[in-house]
């Protein structure tokens, strides 16, 4: 008998794995694939080892204008998956080995979960039954497949790929069209396009990047279409057989994988196939919670590593308002170069929610650190300020260490911080991150 069983070895899984049994709870983590999930295996990790080589190879051929000469510089596409390939399987193994070290069951199987009986959660895996006094549910989500006709046979015969089959291919396509301009689509279209594919981004909205600010979603249009990427706006695709391409990348978004889990067997409420959380992450069904992307409440690794160590809390018996989950402040990032990260609310978004709001810009050249690295770069950073309470609601740049920066923004707007008191605090210099403090001088 666990104490908890988790289905689902992704970050909600493996973090609820390690902080639960630290705690205590005799715990036991069951994975089909391989543990890590997407995010580890085919999404946030294997796509910025990508990215990142994308990035030293435009570093190398720009190199003239830093007083750098590279003669002859190259990529080698194959030789970049290989190195991502070592990577992931070094983090594969680093989980696997933190969660024995915890003792931490693991099993490497689907799972199903079956009727419960009067003496707990009854889940199948491994040709086993294995029983629980709680359940966790973290199985993550998997690509929206849309009714394009043709598209099934094309993802059958490898004409189409997911995010999953992209991340693996040994040599690059000439044509790649993407269907998608989210940050998936952007990300992949963008090391494609940096390592001599010609891309061609198909986009139902009048805009890429789905719900970041509108100022860096056009920014960034310009900049990518600058590099050469074709952008097709406001389209869709009506047949898989009049795209005119060598491969085709489907990105149009995900959903929460809850099919075969046997949730219906508990009686656990879903609605448009996502399972419904509470603040505290549980279900309807008592002694069930659920993490991560199959709550389809924020899918993004982040989200899932805090609603995991959310749930684990709350079955601890911390139970007050402020251990509640709350996605207020949760930072989302494209990697491309440039970067843009965002967080809180947009001009768009407040004005919907009716704040009475001041957004304060300032072009990312005032800070000496970025144009000593990026004399021909654009970018900028704005703050969204709320004039009733005078403290930040909002945060969005783009720029180099976008990144690395957003984390401070969010932050400020977790604690609520008051504006003068931002204004008071003492940034290293030259330092990009000193953008934020700036900006709200131009108030």
């Amino acid at each position: 008998m666990y104490d908890l069983i988790i289905i689902g070895g992704g970050p909600a899984g493996y973090l609820a794995g390690e902080r639960a049994r630290a705690s205590g709870l005799k715990t036991a983590v069951i994975e089909k694939r391989a543990l890590g999930g997407v995010c580890l295996n085919e999404g946030c990790i294997p796509s910025k080892a990508l990215l990142h080589c994308a990035k030293i190879y435009e570093y190398a051929k720009s190199g003239d204008s830093y007083g750098v000469s590279v003669a002859g510089a190259s990529i080698s596409h194959a030789a970049v998956v290989e190195r991502k390939d070592r990577i992931v399987k070094r983090l594969v193994a680093g989980v696997g080995m933190k969660l024995k070290s915890k003792n931490v069951d693991v099993i490497t199987s689907a799972a199903k979960v079956l009727p419960k009986t009067p003496e707990g959660f009854a889940v199948e895996a491994g040709g086993e039954i294995l029983m629980a006094k709680r359940l966790l549910l973290a199985a993550g989500s998997q690509p929206v497949i849309p009714p394009i006709p043709g598209v099934h046979e094309a993802i059958e015969n490898g004409f189409v790929l997911t995010n999953r089959e992209i991340l693996s291919l040994k040599e690059k396509p000439e044509r790649l069209t993407v269907i998608g301009g989210g940050v998936v689509g952007l990300e992949m279209a963008s090391y494609f396009n940096s390592v001599g594919s010609h891309v061609t981004v198909v986009e139902m909205l009048d805009h890429i990047g789905g719900y970041i600010d509108a100022e860096i979603s056009a920014l960034l249009l310009k900049i990518y279409m600058k590099k050469g990427i074709e952008f097709k706006l406001s389209a869709g695709v009506k047949n898989i057989r009049d795209i005119h391409a060598d491969k085709v990348l489907l990105c149009v978004g995900r959903r929460a994988s809850t099919d075969g889990l046997g949730l219906e067997n508990i009686g656990v409420l879903c609605e448009r196939g996502a399972v419904v959380t509470d603040g505290f992450m549980r279900t309807n069904a008592a002694n069930v919670y659920a993490a991560g992307d199959i709550n389809g409440r924020s899918m993004l690794a982040h989200t899932a590593y805090r609603e995991a160590e959310v749930a684990v809390s709350h079955m601890l018996g911390r139970n007050k308002r402020s251990d509640m989950m709350r996605y207020d402040a949760i930072p989302s990032v494209i990697y491309t170069n440039p970067e843009a990260a965002g967080v809180g609310e947009t001009e768009a978004s407040a004005a919907v929610k009716g704040y009475s709001f001041t957004a304060a810009r300032l072009p990312m050249a005032y800070s000496g650190r970025f144009l000593a690295e990026n004399p021909d770069g654009e970018g900028f950073c704005k703050l969204i300020i709320d004039n009733k309470y005078n403290r930040l609601i909002g945060a969005h740049i783009i720029g180099s260490y976008a990144s690395e920066m957003i984390y401070g923004a969010a932050m400020m707007i977790e604690t609520e911080m008051k504006i003068d008191d931002i204004k008071e605090i003492v940034f290293p210099h030259p330092t990009v991150s000193e953008i934020l403090r700036e900006t709200l001088f131009e108030r």
